[in-house]
Formats: C-alpha cells, sequence, structure tokens
C-alpha cells in the first residue's frame, strides 16, 4: 500500500512532475485507495467515455478542460488519461500551467487498460 501512494505522492521532490502510473497500479488503488483521495479524469469525449470508461473515472474533455479547472482542487492527486495518450498530455500541461501540485498520467491509458483486461464501465 506504501508503495503505491508513493507513486502518486510525489515523493520524486517535483511536485509538479508528470509521473506515469501504470494500469496495474492504477487498478490497485482503485481497491486500495477511497475515492475522496484522489481524482480519476477521463479527457476522451463524452461519446467514448459512454462507450467505456475505467470505473470511478468522471468525464472531463480535454477540449473543455479550462471550463473545469475552477472546480479542481489544485493539492488534489489527479490521474489523466484519453485512449492513447495526446489528449492527456496536453490536459496534463494545462494542469501544471495552472500550479496542479499532484498531477499523474495513466500510463497506457484506455488502450492499456483495455490491454490489460481491466475492469470498464458503460453507460
Amino acid at each position: 500500500m506504501i508503495l503505491l501512494l508513493a507513486a502518486l505522492s510525489g515523493c520524486d521532490g517535483q511536485a509538479t512532475t508528470v509521473k506515469p502510473v501504470s494500469s496495474e497500479t492504477a487498478s490497485l488503488l482503485m481497491q486500495k485507495v477511497q475515492n475522496d483521495e484522489w481524482l480519476l479524469i477521463d479527457v476522451r469525449s463524452p461519446e467514448e467515455f459512454a462507450e467505456g470508461h475505467i470505473p470511478g473515472a468522471i468525464n472531463m474533455p480535454h477540449s473543455e478542460i479550462e471550463s473545469y479547472v475552477s472546480q479542481l482542487d489544485k493539492d488534489q492527486r489527479i490521474i489523466v488519461y484519453c485512449r492513447s495518450g495526446r489528449r492527456a498530455m496536453l490536459t496534463l500541461e494545462t494542469l501544471k500551467s495552472r500550479s496542479f501540485t499532484d498531477v499523474s498520467h495513466l500510463e497506457g491509458d484506455m488502450m492499456g487498460w483495455n490491454a490489460a483486461g481491466l475492469p470498464v464501465d458503460r453507460m
């Protein structure tokens, strides 16, 4: 448990560095950490989100992330993902430029999550 939390806690001394989080780590965190301690953001379109997303994720399309920034806690642990990584990285750059202190990228994004056979919610 301690190692899993360290992967997201910014313990490397660079609080705004984007740290990759593996699907396996994220899956374990889903089981071990209460949802109010971190936020999982899916930055794909609402249509993509409805087709299948990681359980517990909320949808904030990357093209609209600026409108969500004011609703987010800059000190909350945040993991961002999209389909393959491009939109997630753009979103992470936006969050970092707005002084968010603990942002991570889900390594492999949704494609990696699916390839690992991890659970998916559909609307």
